[in-house]
């Protein structure tokens, strides 16, 4: 486990940079977090930390973002909208699994028995206004 305090945006993402130069393919990263968190930030810093060059947004509407480019292609799933075990599975996430990028999971409480043994889990909580306590845990090949 490994626990870190963040006191700005960018030094999440610096965080999750140098937690992304290790990542291999087929790493589960499974969010654990409220709204306004920073899990689209962390995901920010794991995009840039592969080497994607381009802009990083939250896959809230779009269900799922995908940054290609990089050492590893990066796969940013939203979960939050999926109740079923066939919506997950129209979803893609099983076939993005298998296609060895790295996955970012929001809200990955609605998924948590579709989740691999292996998972990442990166778990944000929020200490004052700015100021983050960001735990990883979870079996971690990095």
């Amino acid at each position: 486990m490994e626990i870190f305090i963040s006191d700005s945006p960018a030094k999440t993402e610096e965080f999750a940079e140098k937690l992304a130069s290790g990542l291999k393919e087929g790493c589960v990263i499974a969010f654990r977090g409220g709204l306004g968190m920073g899990k689209t930030c962390f995901t920010r810093g794991l995009a840039k930390g592969l080497g994607f060059k381009g802009e990083v947004t939250s896959p809230t509407f779009a269900l799922i973002n995908e940054y290609i480019g990089g050492r590893l292609p990066l796969y940013h799933f939203d979960m939050y909208r999926i109740s079923s075990w066939d919506e997950l599975y129209s979803s893609g996430f099983f076939d993005y699994i298998e296609q060895g990028g790295v996955i970012a999971a929001e809200w990955s409480e609605n998924i948590e028995n579709a989740l691999p043994e292996d998972t990442i889990y990166v778990e944000i909580e929020t200490m004052d206004e700015t100021t983050r306590k960001i735990t990883v845990y979870g079996k971690k090949e990095v």
